[in-house]
């Protein structure tokens, strides 16, 4: 009895270390069919995910898809909650077997393999957000993030997307991502793709953030210059 229980709290041990090392920012090339050189970013969060592809020279965004994910043993599982390709997987899980290393992660079956970016660090807004509200004329406006309608932002220890949507009607409505820094209160974000106008990338994006029981103040002006204070909240 005592040899079985301490198989079974290895095992236990082993999922939760393998779980633990796909935290954070991966990425792959590839070439598309017109020879232009992609490049593929995964964002692993506690619980989360997203992928994705756009050109490596221009930025243009190709597609984008994610939800929420498992791992059990060398079997990843994933819930689709938003899909820029194929919409209709929304809600809908998909399994498929890896092959994970302290760098590496490669899709068992498929040419997909994946590098290591960072594993989480070193910024301070690692993991899952949801767009919670608004400060308006010095009132916060707040939402409730258990709807339908999203705004999340998932980030490693470098690399971070928003991602507009809705898990009911599978709607779609925008994203963009990159590089981000966090350094003495101050949260750059440096833009490699934004779905809506290509001509935002490249450009880098300062604002203050403060961290205030559990939620992510967010100070400064968006990339058409409009004033903002957001407020995000961890996603559970």
């Amino acid at each position: 009895m005592k040899k079985i229980l301490f198989v079974v709290i290895c095992s236990m041990l082993s999922l939760g270390l393998h779980a633990q090392s796909v935290i954070g920012g991966w990425e792959m090339y590839s070439t598309s069919e017109n020879g232009d050189k992609l490049k593929s970013v995964v964002i692993f969060t506690d619980g989360y995910q997203v992928i994705s592809t756009y050109d490596a020279n221009t930025g243009k965004f190709i597609q984008s898809n994610g939800g929420t994910w498992r791992l059990e043993g060398d079997t990843m599982t994933e819930k689709v909650e938003f899909d820029t390709v194929t919409p209709e997987r929304v809600g809908s899980e998909v399994s498929f077997k890896v092959d994970i290393t302290d760098n590496t992660i490669q899709i068992i079956g498929s040419t997909m393999k994946l590098t290591r970016i960072d594993d989480g660090t070193p910024g301070e807004l690692q993991g899952a957000w949801l767009m919670s509200g608004r400060v308006r004329d010095g009132k916060e406006q707040m939402r409730d993030t258990s709807g339908a309608r999203k705004t999340m932002k998932l980030l490693s220890g470098t690399r971070f997307q928003w991602i507009a949507y809705n898990i009911e009607t599978k709607e779609f409505s925008g994203t963009g991502g990159g590089t981000y820094t966090t350094v003495n209160g101050k949260y750059t974000e440096n833009i490699e793709f934004f779905s809506r106008d290509d001509s935002r990338v490249g450009a880098s994006l300062e604002f203050d953030f403060s961290l205030v029981d559990g939620t992510w103040n967010h100070r400064g002006f968006s990339s058409k210059g409009d004033a903002m204070h957001e407020i995000w909240s961890v996603r559970q």
